[in-house]
């Protein structure tokens, strides 16, 4: 990789890293699913735009079924699942409970698509399941039926990110991924509406401006932006290396909460984050390769 390439990488890394930090913030002011519908909405006008400005299409009346499909797997629940378990979970922990995507992604495919598993994937679901044993069990937040609640969650999240995967792969054969990206943040801003209208806040005395900028932050930076620089990369690299993001979201995750949300890292999340990405290297099928002396490798 070069070195433009591997700033955007860790640039994107950066973003949704700290949508967790900008959730923290927007989520309890105005409620998750608020935050979450300026989330997908904001971000859908600004992709759609960009389309417009591109002389690109979405196809809309093409696909408008597998979009809300789509926007509800990949966009609506598991935000608004990790909005509400951020109501009472740190940013930096919902970021490590977040990494557990490519586990239950595996067991979607093995589940829905009937593709066998290998050895080395089964151990690494076992090896997450561990994980998210101790950092639970290890941390320093009280033991309250809302923590437990708040856990299942996000872990519930990423379920549904792992069968949105599988839904994406089916239904979206040859699509563009910017035209997918923007119909599926469209499509959750559609799902979720009626159900904004169930959680408006009662006043406006608690809005601040930095709760209105997280949600823009949010819709622009982590969602926008982000999905720009993930085709970028992808177009640039390829899948097998952009989806290395993996392993540093929650990294920057840590980073913002302790910075901007003044929350500690614990013994029990460090290694907990040690053993859960390592489970990610292991179900991701990622290969350590090492250079040979005296030649150059093409990245």
């Amino acid at each position: 990789m070069k070195l433009q390439d591997i700033m955007a990488l860790f640039g994107l890394a950066a973003l949704w890293g700290a949508s967790f930090l900008f959730i923290r913030i927007a989520a309890p002011v105005f409620g998750p699913l608020l935050a979450i519908q300026g989330r997908v909405t904001i971000a859908a006008a600004a992709l759609i735009i960009f389309l417009t400005i591109t002389r690109r299409s979405a196809h809309f009346k093409k696909r408008w079924k597998q979009y809300l499909i789509i926007g509800t797997l990949n966009a609506a629940i598991p935000f608004t699942l990790i909005a509400t378990a951020e109501l009472t979970l740190p940013a930096s922990m919902s970021s490590i409970l977040n990494s557990l995507t490519p586990l239950f992604t595996a067991l979607a495919v093995w589940g829905w698509m009937k593709e066998a598993l290998s050895i080395r994937k089964w151990f690494g679901i076992v090896v997450g399941v561990i994980g998210v044993g101790i950092l639970v069990g290890w941390s320093s937040l009280p033991f309250t039926s809302e923590t437990i609640v708040a856990i299942g969650l996000s872990v519930l999240s990423t379920i549904s990110y792992g069968f949105a995967g599988v839904y994406a792969k089916k239904a979206f054969k040859g699509v563009p991924p910017l035209a997918l990206a923007t119909g599926q943040q469209a499509g959750a801003a559609v799902i979720l509406l009626p159900f904004t209208f169930m959680q408006l806040p009662n006043s406006t005395d608690r809005i601040s401006t930095v709760a209105v900028l997280s949600v823009v932050g949010l819709a622009l930076f982590c969602t926008a932006i982000a999905y720009l620089l993930y085709f970028y990369l992808i177009d640039r690299v390829g899948p097998t290396k952009t989806l290395s993001v993996t392993f540093l979201i929650p990294v920057f995750g840590i980073i913002w909460g302790m910075i901007f949300l003044h929350e500690k890292l614990t013994i029990g999340m460090l290694i907990g984050l040690i053993i859960i990405l390592s489970s990610v290297f292991l179900i991701s099928d990622v290969q350590l390769r090492m250079k040979p002396l005296g030649k150059e490798v093409e990245s």
